[in-house]
């Protein structure tokens, strides 16, 4: 029986593919679903799937990273990239032949997807050797292609937001979370809230990892505003701030960033 893992930072879609593979590939078994980077290479290290779909964004490591690590792998896993990029993206993996899935993949495309795993996996069984996956040059040159975030990228430092009928140029050092709220992200400083358009993804990009890290899938807060966190009644953890009365939730594929805590 073929087995595969799901890594992948949003959990709603981690559970959509899982669903679809099930009802397109029955025979397929989902061993382990990841949702950030670093636990996704355990599990695979730990469980050796046969197939391994990975999100291009995640936290700890990107879907790309955690690729040039298994390359080198006695028994690396298939891998399949799910991107939510633009069709500029999209070009670049179809340039290069790597296998990805657009997100929300469609049945059509997924169903093609898993007809050249079920050939690919058929031709080992047949040789009785792996084939081989994606070189480490050509996972450095995609990772060009897609402009992921470099340290040397330019960093957010000023927001222009609304609040109220003004607008205001809110330093981004004053910030102490984003929250995604519908069609818009407010933004909390210690004395009250705004509001932008930028889609919390896009903030991301722009922001320090070192300086903030995302606690859920829409929330980002500031590291130098955290005071702590604490356990509620059901389990949960929260993040105590220094400067606001609000706590905020950790979701699980967060709580790694608060190990040392």
């Amino acid at each position: 029986m073929p087995t595969a893992l799901i890594a992948d930072d949003e959990i709603a879609l981690a559970e959509f593919l899982k669903t679809e593979l099930a009802e397109l590939w029955p025979e397929l078994k989902i061993v382990a679903l990841a949702y950030n980077g670093l636990d996704a290479l355990r599990l695979i290290d730990e469980m050796a799937p046969d197939i391994a779909f990975l999100d291009i964004r995640m936290p700890g490591l990107s879907g790309l990273e955690m690729a040039s690590r298994l390359v080198d792998a006695d028994a690396a896993p298939h891998m399949v990239f799910v991107t939510a990029y633009d069709q500029y993206a999209v070009d670049a993996f179809e340039r290069e032949a790597v296998d990805y899935l657009l997100k929300p993949p469609s049945r059509e495309r997924l169903g093609k997807t898993l007809d050249k795993l079920k050939r690919q996996l058929g031709d080992e069984r047949h040789t009785g050797s792996p084939m081989a996956g994606p070189d480490p040059e050509l996972l450095a040159k995609l990772a060009a292609l897609l402009g992921q975030p470099t340290p040397s990228s330019p960093r957010l430092e000023w927001i222009r937001a609304a609040h109220g009928n003004e607008t205001r140029l809110i330093a981004v050092d004053e910030v102490v979370y984003f929250e995604a709220r519908d069609k818009y992200v407010s933004v909390f400083t210690a004395d009250g809230e705004s509001l932008i358009r930028t889609p919390l993804r896009e903030l991301l990009d722009g922001l320090d990892p070192a300086r903030f890290w995302q606690v859920h899938r829409g929330t980002i807060v500031a590291v130098r505003h955290i005071a702590g966190t604490v356990r509620d009644f059901r389990g949960r953890t929260l993040v105590k701030l220094k400067t606001r009365a609000d706590q905020l939730v950790v979701s699980r594929a967060y709580l790694h960033l608060f190990k040392q805590m």
